[in-house]
């Protein structure tokens, strides 16, 4: 499929965005993925419902740029798109008063109506863009934008103009799904008719569930976090949707969240009381006392101290919190709770305010610039969530230098690499079951730290300052998830450069195992010979890291020019020739069997096609083996047993060759694959031309002639051993060729040692 050069072209729906609308964490990414894909190269169009609770100076920066209306069920509603363009980003308000001129987003009883009439202007809305923006993907986030797939697909798919739209589902909490009675299913949804529908949005006899429809219709499901991801394809996390995940858990991925790293960071901040950096961090210990003031704790450095910024509600862990609190606070640790919620949890933090004053400091409120200050100021963050799809506290927190104390669960555990008392590394501390007993303990490990490892605790939140959490690698991931769904779309180059950085990096790493491959080789001669000679092929430049593991421990020992080098090449050389002299004598005498003749043939077949390449080397190895030759002769047969072992392992191309061009001459057949198991032959004959040589020149009795040939039978399975294992791996040659061998092996060297006897 041809590419084309044109952008990939974004639609990113969400019912709402910072910094206009913002209850949640959803609000946080609509707010910053968009500008963080408008930076790698997209264009995109964020589509948020105009409430009527965006502030003023928005509202007179937009444009009116089209209106329409919508069909819902018997309805035919208004819509209206006012632009705005904020930070390279364009926004298009959806203005519908009756349905969005209220005091809070969410929690009415017609949400249901709301949101469906949101999802079908967004499908509509796809008509109404600006000129040239065609629609390439259409990313829908959490049930209020949940039935856009499912309009799409059952009444615009055959239309030119969404053909072409791809649609991604991302899932920030499964727990909130959008689930109503099934009337509305005809009288909203205008679906009752369409089997397909109905079936696909049914959850029970008597509702239906925005979310499921998204799962069944959506092209690709993203959710905040890897582990998250797989949490919710269980029983325990999945609320229910666990079934369907598991279905298309091939089309499902977790992206972890990042955060605005420009909007928080506590080297610019203005909202906190002095500011500071990762190296220079006196700025934080103004700000910690600047909040003990504020809160009416004590002013005391010498006291760690843990806040929270949270819904209070049993999901982030609440239960645990009035459980543990009595324990923490008596215990020495300042505590401040920021957020409302539940009445029961409200009315405990105040108790605990009232028991220890001085302590403890509760705010049952909504205060953004408090919660930025208390970030600021703390010494630890507590999030113990019951379940956090990803959760952005715990990255704020460590941004601005406060430690955070998690459960491992969904994001918490993808983002906070608890502390490692042997190693120092880390970035927090966690605890894995929701258990008021095990956080209680984290938070006291913490505490322990603080007090008597100051060093220790300083270098922790070093490290925790300078993790990486912006949007730009989250958003490389969202972009190669577009890329995949529409191939025929060029990908940016500053894109494609910054994928490219990655890939050595990865690169890198996998050389690794063949690291590891020359210390076995010392125990298995055969392995790392075999690729040097895979190497030597035209097709061998596919594989560079293989390549380049291998060739440079084989090069340098064919220049080399010490006394140690030039032994090792002595001594093969001498092996390779006696090879050569002691087959024709065991030819000439008869005493090679069938098995060893098929034997030599097999392994020397793969050898002949080598040839040509080996000829250029061969006179080069001979005049460089010619001086140091008589030396090594001179060498006891043990020592040249030990020396053939290690040059096996590291053999230069040259000699090589001269052992190839000598096998090939026994077996001139040519194969389709040469240098597969290319010393398996030399390995043997260099045991058996030793093995031979000493009967013939010492032995002159009964005694000597027996411990020659039990020691002719131990030389030559030693390296029979490493070729047995190896010709399962790799070798196409049979591994019963060299068990043949064996047998032979003894018995021509006994009945030669007995026939010196006789004729002596």
């Amino acid at each position: 499929m041809a590419q084309t050069s044109k952008k990939m072209q974004i639609v990113f729906a969400s019912a709402e965005c910072a910094p206009f609308v913002k209850t949640g964490g959803l609000g946080d990414v609509a707010g910053s993925l968009p500008a963080a894909l408008v930076r790698a190269g997209a264009e995109v169009i964020v589509m948020v419902p105009k409430y009527a609770t965006i502030k003023d100076e928005y509202k007179a920066q937009m444009e009116h740029f089209a209106d329409f209306y919508v069909s819902l069920s018997w309805r035919n509603e208004y819509c209206g798109l006012e632009k705005l363009e904020h930070d390279g980003v364009t926004y298009m308000f959806v203005d519908n008063e009756h349905y969005f001129a209220r005091d809070y987003p969410y929690g009415f009883f017609d949400d249901g109506e709301r949101f469906a009439f949101f999802s079908k202007a967004i499908t509509e809305s796809l008509q109404h863009l600006p000129e040239g923006f065609e629609c390439d993907i259409l990313h829908c986030n959490d049930w209020q934008t949940a039935l856009a797939p499912v309009f799409l697909r059952e009444f615009y798919q055959g239309l030119p103009l969404y053909d072409r739209v791809k649609t991604v589902f991302s899932i920030h909490n499964v727990a909130f799904q959008g689930q109503f009675s099934d009337t509305v299913m005809e009288d909203i949804l205008g679906m009752a008719h369409i089997p397909a529908a109905a079936t696909q949005l049914r959850c029970d006899a008597c509702s239906i569930n925005y979310m499921l429809g998204a799962l069944h219709y959506a092209d690709a499901i993203t959710t905040v976090s890897p582990t998250y991801a797989g949490e919710i394809q269980t029983p325990e996390f999945g609320e229910g949707l666990d079934g369907v995940l598991r279905e298309r858990s091939y089309a499902l991925q977790g992206i972890l969240n990042g955060i605005d790293v420009v909007g928080f960071d506590p080297a610019t901040d203005k909202r906190i009381a002095a500011n500071y950096t990762v190296d220079d961090r006196a700025g934080k210990a103004v700000c910690k006392a600047k909040l003990q003031e504020e809160l009416g704790l004590e002013i005391r450095d010498d006291r760690p101290l843990m806040v929270m910024v949270t819904r209070l509600t049993r999901q982030k862990g609440m239960d645990l919190v009035m459980y543990a609190l009595d324990r923490i606070l008596s215990g020495g640790v300042q505590v401040a709770v920021l957020g409302t919620g539940d009445r029961d949890y409200e009315d405990g933090l105040r108790y605990f305010q009232g028991k220890y004053p001085g302590t403890m400091a509760a705010r049952i409120e909504f205060d953004p610039a408090l919660s930025q200050r208390m970030y600021a100021a703390a010494d630890m963050f507590l999030m113990p969530s019951k379940f956090e799809p990803c959760g952005l506290s715990q990255i704020i927190a460590m941004r601005y230098g406060t430690l955070p104390i998690v459960r491992e669960t969904g994001g918490l555990k993808d983002t906070v690499q608890p502390y490692n008392e042997f190693t120092g590394e880390g970035t927090g501390f966690s605890f894995s079951h929701f258990n008021g007993d095990e956080m209680g303990d984290a938070v006291f490990r913490a505490a322990r730290l603080f007090w008597d490892n100051r060093e220790a605790w300083n270098q922790l939140v070093t490290q925790a300052m300078s993790q990486d959490f912006s949007w730009t690698r989250s958003a490389d991931k969202y972009l190669d998830l577009y890329f995949f769904m529409h191939p025929e779309i060029e990908r940016p180059v500053a894109v494609e450069a910054a994928a490219a950085v990655e890939e050595p990096v990865a690169a890198e790493a996998e050389p690794a195992a063949p690291v590891k491959e020359p210390a076995a080789a010392e125990a298995e001669p055969a392995a790392p010979v075999k690729e040097p000679a895979a190497a030597e092929e035209p097709k061998a430049e596919e594989k560079p890291a293989v390549d380049g593991e291998v060739k440079p421990t084989a090069k340098p020992a064919a220049k080399k020019t010490t006394r140690k080098t030039t032994a090792k090449k002595a001594t093969t050389t001498k092996a390779a020739t006696s090879k050569t002299t002691t087959a024709k004598a065991t030819t000439t005498r008869k005493r090679t069997t069938a098995a060893a003749k098929k034997a030599v043939e097999a392994e020397a077949a793969p050898e002949v096609k080598a040839e040509a390449t080996a000829e250029a080397t061969t006179a080069e190895a001979k005049t460089a083996a010619k001086a140091p030759a008589k030396t090594a002769a001179k060498k006891t047969t043990a020592t040249k047993t030990a020396t053939a072992k290690k040059a096996t392992a590291t053999k230069s191309p040259a000699t090589k060759a001269a052992t190839t061009k000598a096998a090939a001459k026994t077996a001139p057949k040519a194969d389709a694959k040469p240098a597969v198991k290319v010393e398996e032959a030399p390995s043997e004959p260099k045991a058996e031309a030793a093995v031979e040589a000493k009967p013939a020149a010492k032995t002159t009795t009964r005694k000597r002639a027996t411990t020659t040939a039990k020691k002719a039978t131990t030389k030559t399975a030693a390296p029979k051993a490493t070729v047995k294992t190896e010709p399962a791996k790799k070798a196409p040659v049979s591994p019963a060729a060299p068990a043949e061998e064996k047998a032979p092996t003894k018995k021509t060297s006994v009945r030669k040692a007995t026939a010196t006897r006789k004729r002596r």
